[in-house]
């Protein structure tokens, strides 16, 4: 995450998260350590996977007190294994202790779903299929979790509501046909604006294809529906599939032919990462 990102977008959620976790003071911290004693504590991987977010989990020291720092020895995206000593951190010992649970919170999410997304990459190696998130994100961590995907290697669709023209069902049905609804989206949208449009059976496909959309997106179809579809596509639309999509099932899509594959389980329900902040020693 760049420093732009962070200081513009990032920051404010971090402070937030701080805020819910500090609201007063951290009495357990003020008590044992009532005033200032340097100190250092390690950040040890409990598990093997793939880190994401140490940007961010140095952020949660440095806005609680500049001179933490954080030495790290790996970067996001190398893999790490069970035991493993990731980075030390060292500063005033009652920013160590306040810190922690945010810091950790937001490494082992964003680690978690950089791990998870990684996995499901892999099974696609060798096919062109791209693999891409979904808008089914935490609220308030929407831009960490969709950092992680990428961390991870896979793809963002769009971000929010304002990033991009996605016709749904409801869509089509206010506009009162596929038709109506991506000739709607055409005058209304900027011209650099691609317009894709959710199909569910292939009649939608074809309305889809004959009103010009530029991505179809093949929602809940079986791997056969999926196939036709591609068949009638034809090459005239870029192809995206979405619902139900599974570790078990994500490569026999692949070798359909399909462009892209989106998955909310990479932001809503990949398990985290454990990570702790173990061995804290005091330095003066």
């Amino acid at each position: 995450m760049n420093p732009i990102t962070m200081q513009l977008v990032a920051d404010k959620y971090i402070k937030m998260a701080l805020e819910e976790d500090i609201n007063n003071e951290d009495v357990s911290t003020n008590a044992v350590m009532p005033t200032y004693k340097k100190g250092e504590v390690q950040l040890i991987s409990k598990e093997d996977g793939i880190i994401a977010g140490l940007a961010v989990f140095e952020r949660v020291f440095t806005l609680l007190d500049p001179d933490t720092a954080v030495q790290c020895a790996v970067k996001d995206g190398d893999p790490v294994k069970k035991g493993e000593r990731i980075a030390v951190v060292t500063g005033d010992i009652r920013v160590l202790l306040s810190g922690e649970r945010t810091a950790l919170n937001y490494l082992q999410r964003m680690s978690g779903i950089a791990t998870y997304t990684n996995s499901v990459v892999k099974l696609l190696e060798g096919t062109r299929t791209r693999l891409l998130d979904t808008r089914k994100t935490t609220p308030g961590m929407r831009v960490f979790e969709k950092y992680a995907v990428r961390v991870g290697g896979g793809c963002n669709h769009r971000y929010n509501l304002s990033d991009g023209v996605l016709l749904k069902d409801n869509h089509i049905d206010a506009a009162g046909g596929v038709r109506a609804a991506v000739e709607a989206a055409r005058a209304y949208a900027p011209f650099v604006r691609r317009i894709e449009v959710e199909t569910e059976n292939l009649d939608t496909v074809r309305e889809a294809v004959d009103a010009g959309a530029d991505i179809i997106m093949l929602d809940n179809m079986t791997p056969e529906e999926m196939a036709e579809a591609v068949a009638i596509i034809d090459g005239r639309a870029e192809t995206e599939c979405s619902g139900n999509i599974t570790k078990d099932n994500v490569r026999t899509i692949a070798g359909i032919g399909i462009d892209y594959v989106s998955s909310g389980a990479l932001t809503h329900s990949a398990p985290i990462l454990d990570i702790s902040l173990k061995h804290l020693s005091v330095l003066e």
